[in-house]
This record gives C-alpha cells, structure tokens and sequence, in this order.
C-alpha cells in the first residue's frame, strides 16, 4: 500500500498501523477478540487469542513515520507496562474465561523508510 505520509493523520496512521499488527497477528494462527477495548483507565490497542499456549495477548501498536522518538523498544516504558497490566487484570476480570496465560506484546509499524511498512513484533514485554 503506497500512500505519501505527510498527507497522513496521525489517526490514519494509527489506525492503519493497527490494521497491518491485526494482520500479523491472525498470520501467526492468534484469533483477535477485541480492538480499541477502552474503559475510564485507558485504552489496549489489540486483545487476542493464542491457542498454541492458551495465552490472551495484549498488544500495544506504535505506528511511526520517523525514528526520532525512538523505536518499539523505547516506546513502552516502565511506567506503560504498568498501566497496560492494570487495564489487562480490568479486562480479564470483566471476561470470563479459561486462560491458562497472559502477555503483553509491542508491535511497531514504521512507515516511511521503504515502500512497505516495516513491522516489528516484541512478544512478553512485561
């Protein structure tokens, strides 16, 4: 998909970023459950399905057109792990469920560098 992104939002990318992990995610066999779940705490981009370990998988997307606030590894700190685990146990409690496991993953989406966007897919951040 080729697009000029300076005609991009920041919203399209967004949600354009979260497409392409959503796609990633189902190539890997995971069954997505949830997007944009939102509650008064906050927002998870993704929750999904790992049938392989019986995992729910909360994903966060960071979609990028530079490098200049860092790449996925600086893009969830400590203080983003917390909250991302607290808005997950609010998930869990409000799903019933027989989960035998929970993780959080980051998959960055950069645009921009090459005409198809590079993924980059951090599994168990926290």
């Amino acid at each position: 998909m080729e697009a000029h992104k300076e005609t991009w939002s920041r919203a399209e990318i967004g949600a354009l970023g979260e497409q392409l992990a959503v796609q990633h995610l189902e190539s890997l066999g995971l069954t997505v459950l949830e997007r944009n779940w939102r509650c008064r705490y906050g927002e998870l981009d993704v929750i999904a399905w790992d049938p392989a370990g019986r995992t729910v998988v909360f994903v966060e997307v960071k979609a990028r057109t530079t490098d200049r606030f860092g790449g996925v590894a600086y893009a969830v700190t400590p203080d983003k792990v917390r909250r991302l685990r607290r808005l997950a146990g609010l998930w869990l409690a409000a799903h019933a469920g027989s989960w035998s496991a929970v993780r959080l993953d980051v998959i960055g989406v950069r645009f921009g560098r090459t005409k198809t966007p590079e993924l980059s897919h951090v599994q168990a951040v926290g």
